[in-house]
């Protein structure tokens, strides 16, 4: 991973939660940890990781978050509604205040699969879901995990300042 966006993206985040109350939970399936481990090295982001799920097989989506068996397995565990579900399932398993999730196809190519789709979906209480599709392409499999990644930490960046604008009693701005 190009450790210079990713100092950056986890940068933005930490100074965004600095001295606030807020915790994240994640739920991943490809980058199997990644992320959470990303979040745990930082020295104020740690303190903000309440929990992560590595859910990376269908079995563990079912089991360890409660995902229906024939939603995980009509698309192989990847699709905008299981990572929906996922990031649902792990904010209602925790006692975090956004949860991430992240499913997708990161190579070699197995059957119709498209390497480098990624699906992201980030649930906030008392807020409505976000999602994000990314067309990665074929970059190796290394850089479809960094870039999501690093996708992931943009949308908890976006989350925390919205969660953070109506804690506060500010106008909230709108996601695309």
């Amino acid at each position: 991973m190009n450790a210079n966006r990713l100092d950056t993206r986890l940068a933005e985040l930490a100074a965004c939660v600095s001295g606030r109350t807020i915790r994240f939970v994640t739920a991943e399936s490809c980058t199997g940890g990644q992320l959470a481990a990303a979040l745990a090295g930082d020295e104020t982001l740690g303190s903000h990781l309440e929990r992560g799920f590595v859910v990376y097989s269908i079995d563990a989506k079912c089991e360890m978050l409660g995902i229906e068996r024939d939603l995980a397995e009509r698309a192989q565990g990847v699709s905008d509604a299981v990572t929906d579900a996922l990031a649902n399932a792990a904010l209602g398993r925790s006692r975090a205040d956004i949860a991430i999730a992240i499913t997708g196809f990161c190579g070699p190519r197995q059957e119709n699969e498209e390497v480098g789709l990624v699906y992201l979906a980030c649930a906030r209480r008392g807020a409505r879901l976000e999602s994000r599709v990314c067309h990665f392409g074929d970059i190796g499999r290394r850089a479809v995990l960094d870039r999501a990644v690093l996708e992931a930490l943009a949308m908890l960046r976006l989350a925390a300042d919205f969660h953070f604008d109506r804690k506060d009693g500010h106008a909230h701005r709108h996601q695309k």
